[in-house]
């Protein structure tokens, strides 16, 4: 074996077999295939969109419009570049205006942070912007609502807004346009007491469009002072029904004799009294109801709701009263008149009343009388006229009387 070592020939043949061994190792890649990277000579085309456009301007004196906000950019060139170039996003789109005047023109829109070797295309490559002296100015603030949040019955007096002066910073051309600056209150259901909302603060035009500035500051808080829609009005006391036989009415009080009720402005107007409804017809004695506050169409609400009633009553005793003279009116000198029924002259009645007074009645607390002043001599049957005390009901025996005229001798 050694001597195969020693042998100069035999090593190159191992040589040989070696190289061919390696050679034969190495991936064969066609050109295209996967497994060619980082060959420089390989170009790639990438599209970024939405990249940023920065301003580069005086932003405390000017104001730009016109500039847009992203760009599509294009890069070409060798593939390892753009891919980095694509991941990385190193550079920088912008818009230089340092020197620009006061006006509209047409600048073009540039990048910076590129490699030499790519090729960039942007889209748009040019801006037609707007350069304005750029003003603060302060105005005053309005604040507004839809007046459908408010509950019905309630009445929003005018809202007070803190701060109630802003400033709103623009172009000139632009603050010159502003015609309304109003801070607008929102709200998720109906309010029946004040509140105080955060609104934000809008700048618009003479046709109530929103104009682009910066106001300061952007959002204040409003408060809408509400209260109810209300008045006070008397209680109104409806009886209804015809109490028991044999019972009398005597008083029904209230205790509560006023109510406020809470309507619409206009509802409000109509209205001059709520009533209670006492329905007699099943009161026998002294009784204390709670009655509801009877309210007209219109009205949201009445306070209080409800009220105690007092009733008093009376009930009738009977009595009869008997042996009361029955007095003659309009007779003339001449003549005489004579009883025939009742042959006594007296009549006889029925009482009906409250005890306590009925008890203590007799024949001297009634008047019955006859009216003949205008009868002739003869026999007749005249009414009889009862006069009797107040909360008192009567009834006669007899209603009528027969009586003889008669002319006195000479």
């Amino acid at each position: 074996m050694d001597k195969w070592m020693d042998n100069p020939w035999f090593i190159k043949v191992v040589a040989l077999v070696l190289a061919v061994l390696l050679f034969g190792s190495v991936p064969k890649n066609e050109p295209g295939k996967p497994g060619d990277v980082n060959v420089p000579s390989d170009e790639k085309v990438e599209t970024i969109e939405d990249v940023p456009v920065k301003r580069i301007y005086d932003t405390d004196t000017l104001v730009v419009s016109g500039v847009p906000e992203t760009v599509t950019v294009t890069l070409q060139g060798p593939k390892n570049l753009v891919q980095q170039a694509k991941t990385l996003r190193n550079f920088e789109v912008f818009v230089d205006l340092t020197d620009a005047e006061i006006g509209k023109q047409r600048v073009p829109i540039t990048i910076k942070d590129v490699s030499d070797r790519l090729t960039v295309t942007i889209e748009p490559g040019y801006a037609n912007v707007s350069i304005q002296e750029k003003v603060t100015k302060e105005f005053s603030v309005e604040a507004e609502f839809n007046g459908s949040i408010v509950e019905e019955g309630y009445i929003a007096e005018k809202p007070a807004v803190k701060p109630n002066k802003v400033q709103i910073t623009g172009a000139k051309d632009v603050i010159d346009r502003i015609t309304y600056v109003k801070a607008t209150v929102n709200s998720a259901g109906k309010i029946s007491e004040t509140i105080t909302r955060e609104a934000s603060v809008l700048a618009l035009d003479k046709d109530m469009n929103k104009l682009e500035v910066i106001v300061e500051p952007g959002v204040v808080d409003v408060t809408i002072p509400v209260k109810s829609s209300s008045k006070k009005v008397p209680i109104d006391i409806v009886r209804k029904g015809t109490p028991p036989s044999g019972v009398t009415i005597d008083s029904i009080t209230l205790e509560t004799k006023e109510a406020e009720i809470i309507a619409d402005p206009d509802v409000l107007e109509k209205f001059n009294n709520v009533r209670v409804e006492v329905d007699v017809s099943k009161i026998e004695e002294d009784t204390e109801l709670t009655l509801p506050v009877i309210i007209g169409e219109g009205i949201v609400r009445v306070s209080p709701e409800t009220v105690k009633v007092g009733v008093k009553v009376t009930k009738a005793s009977e009595k009869s009263i008997s042996n009361v003279p029955i007095e003659i009116d309009g007779k003339d000198d001449g003549y005489e008149v004579d009883f025939l029924d009742p042959a006594n002259g007296q009549a006889n009645l029925t009482i009906t009343g409250p005890s306590d007074i009925v008890s203590a009645l007799s024949s001297d607390d009634f008047r019955i009388l006859i009216d003949v002043s205008e009868l002739d001599e003869g026999n007749h049957e005249v009414n009889l006229i009862v006069t009797a005390p107040q909360n008192i009901t009567w009834k006669l025996a007899e209603e009528k009387a027969s009586i003889s005229i008669l002319k006195k001798d000479a």
